[in-house]
């Protein structure tokens, strides 16, 4: 399970504002790093979506990690699925007032939700609909099958 994720963008507590309110929890600043907010959700474990400036790179200091600025990227090869309680209605009405993409995907498996925030960073976000069938598919036999189906030449004999 995932307990938090820290992503870069435009408009940090602009950002955690808009997810706290599609996680329906609190955003607040994170001080390790000024600029810095984070979004908290009190689902029992600990889940956190950390939002740094745009030019924010975590780099390793001799002790622990440090912050420093760097060249923000465009898009982003990182990206989250987050399980939801509000609908796929209040997803597409919150991404449409921010001007943000958000669309219904067949993942084959399962199906998302993909918000970009920003339009940059995606996260994938699950409904209680939805979850049910990411779960039936997320471990080691859902997967298995789902590659002997779509990728047999790719599962040993």
């Amino acid at each position: 399970m995932f307990h938090h994720i820290s992503i870069a963008v435009d408009h940090p507590l602009h950002v955690a504002n808009v997810l706290a309110e599609v996680m329906q929890d609190s955003c607040f600043p994170f001080p390790p790093h000024p600029g810095s907010y984070i979004v908290i959700v009190d689902d029992g474990y600990g889940t956190g979506i950390e939002l740094y400036p745009a030019d924010t790179q975590l780099i390793p200091e001799p002790e622990q990690v440090g912050f420093s600025s760097g060249n923000a990227q465009t898009f982003m090869s990182v990206h989250a699925a987050l399980s939801v309680s509000v609908s796929q209605e209040q997803i597409v009405k919150i991404a449409d007032r921010e001007g943000w993409l958000a669309r219904l995907c067949d993942r084959h498996a399962f199906k998302v939700i993909e918000l970009w925030v920003e339009n940059k960073f995606m996260l994938e976000l699950l409904t209680p609909e939805i979850a049910k069938e990411y779960l039936q598919f997320a471990h080691t036999a859902g997967y298995e099958a789902f590659l002997r189906q779509a990728a047999p030449q790719l599962v040993e004999a």
